[in-house]
């Protein structure tokens, strides 16, 4: 019970409740349900604890399609956690354990963000941290590095439990020190990561909202009404700034399937977009679906200069599998009528940095955010600014869209660079450096935010060590797990081996007497 109870807490930490806290006290339930277990044990205890933790996280998957594709992805992720568990009950036996739980975290954290099918990163710790006192630490080590603070806090904190209930004063102490050591060096970096927030050149940025007219997947029925509100509230920004109400954008972005008619393809699609991009006056980032001669289609966004029109585009390179494309379809059409319905989007290539009214901006589309070498490679290839259109009408109302937004939050600390978010029925929303939302829609509701933002150059340490923090911490744990494994299998040699002992005595005993 203790394992989902963990698990919950877990959960609980998770926007968008305010309660960040409450993953290194989850982490520390789970990892003391799982002292002198054993491996299937600490298997079966650390995938409850993974139920606990993704079942409530992740209810947004079920909404319109049921509540089997949410629990099937919710036990499949928490294998991940169930290894975890295995893990622990061996490093508990290593000396500096809190350090090599927490990294044996990072490492299943890891595993399940890249298979199968590209990985389901959602739920990594790190994101549940965008208002916490360690969100600095992202600007180190990344969200991985992050992720560790967030575990080895959790992992300290059981230490300190075990030690002070054995009266181990000096192990007990320095548990103490890795509980506070996290926090406080969060609390130094913070400044720094401020500081990240203010830059000699600015640009005025304005995300549209445009707003579907109703909830559900039936986009193919709203996508022409879907395209007119998109316009409608552009045109409506630019007699705002004709009139003086708002700052004239120098760039504009649309979210993710603002346009799933395809506007290469159909003429008057492409009249509307030029007509919304003449009237601002300046290029519009356009998330439109088209589609290939193949009869497959591409999730794309494409600068639309109110001049030349489309120009540059960028596809969006990690898809969503089973809902933006089915892996095996051959396989699954034996099975279900869903083979035949499925999308069929194919993957694009190439950095995800656009230039938009000459500024390069990184482009993350939707499910893109998640992933931690998308966003890097982008920001490593010179974008100055985090796009993030998406489009979150699928999910309804659910928690979805706010653990979206952290995660933008934790990108923004994380390389150092302003986050727009743009969403089709909300939340959009314009992140600071330094993670501080400064602007954010209602849900559901058509709007437009016109807002400064830094244009940056410089790059954090996190964005130049890459995958650097994971790779280390994860090739650390494994070492100590080995270390783990083989003090287990040594104590059972010496055990086994007393025991033959006792039992040749015994029986030389009794030889003697007889």
């Amino acid at each position: 019970m203790s394992a989902v109870v963990g698990g919950l807490l877990l959960w609980a930490s998770f926007p968008p409740r305010p309660l960040w806290f409450l993953a290194p006290i989850g982490i520390a339930v789970i990892v003391l349900a799982l002292r002198g277990r054993g491996l299937r044990a600490g298997f079966g205890y650390g995938y409850l604890a993974g139920l606990g933790f993704l079942v409530p996280l992740l209810p947004w998957v079920g909404v319109y399609v049921g509540a089997v594709p949410w629990l099937a992805l919710a036990a499949a992720e928490s294998v991940a956690v169930g290894l975890f568990g295995m893990a622990v009950t061996q490093l508990w036996r290593v000396p500096g354990a809190p350090l090599w739980m927490a990294g044996a975290w990072v490492a299943t954290e890891g595993l399940r963000s890249r298979v199968p099918f590209h990985g389901f990163p959602w739920g990594r710790l790190a994101f549940g941290q965008s208002d916490g006192a360690l969100l600095p630490l992202a600007s180190v080590a990344g969200s991985p590095g992050l992720t560790f603070a967030v575990a080895v806090t959790g992992t300290c904190l059981a230490a300190l439990v075990v030690h002070a209930r054995a009266r181990r004063r000096v192990l007990a102490g320095a548990a103490v020190v890795g509980v506070v050591a996290p926090l406080l060096l969060g609390l130094a970096l913070a400044p720094g990561v401020r500081a990240t927030s203010s830059s000699a050149t600015t640009a005025t940025v304005a995300l549209i909202q445009g707003n579907v007219p109703r909830l559900g997947l039936d986009f193919a029925a709203q996508r022409e009404a879907v395209l007119t509100n998109h316009v409608n509230r552009t045109l409506q920004l630019a007699d705002d700034v004709a009139a003086g109400r708002e700052a004239k954008p120098d760039l504009v972005i649309w979210p993710e399937n603002a346009s799933d008619v395809d506007p290469l393809r159909t003429p008057d699609a492409a009249a509307a977009i030029t007509r919304a991009a003449r009237a601002v006056g300046v290029p519009i980032l356009v998330g439109a679906v088209l589609r290939n001669d193949d009869g497959t289609t591409s999730n794309t966004v494409i600068v639309w200069d109110p001049v030349t029109g489309p120009g540059q585009q960028a596809v969006k390179r990690v898809l969503v599998p089973f809902g933006e494309y089915l892996p095996y379809r051959d396989f699954f059409r034996h099975f279900s009528s869903y083979a035949d319905l499925a999308g069929n989007f194919v993957p694009g290539d190439g950095n995800g940095v656009v230039t938009l009214n000459g500024v390069p901006v990184a482009v993350a589309t939707c499910y893109e955010v998640a992933f931690d070498s998308l966003v890097n490679e982008s920001v490593r290839d010179g974008a100055q600014l985090i796009t993030v259109p998406t489009n979150n009408a699928t999910f309804g109302r659910t928690e979805m869209t706010y653990q979206q937004l952290a995660m933008s939050q934790v990108r923004a600390v994380e390389h150092g660079r302003a986050v727009v978010v743009a969403a089709t029925s909300g939340v959009s929303a314009i992140v600071a450096p330094d993670g501080t939302v400064e602007q954010q829609t209602q849900i559901f509701t058509p709007a437009a935010l016109v807002g400064r933002v830094p244009l940056r150059t410089s790059t954090t340490l996190a964005t130049r060590l890459g995958a650097g923090p994971e790779i280390a911490l994860s090739g650390l744990a494994v070492a100590a797990l080995g270390a783990g494994l083989l003090r287990t299998r040594s104590s059972r040699e010496t055990t086994e081996s007393a025991e033959a002992a006792d039992e040749e005595e015994i029986h030389d005993g009794a030889g003697v007497r007889g």
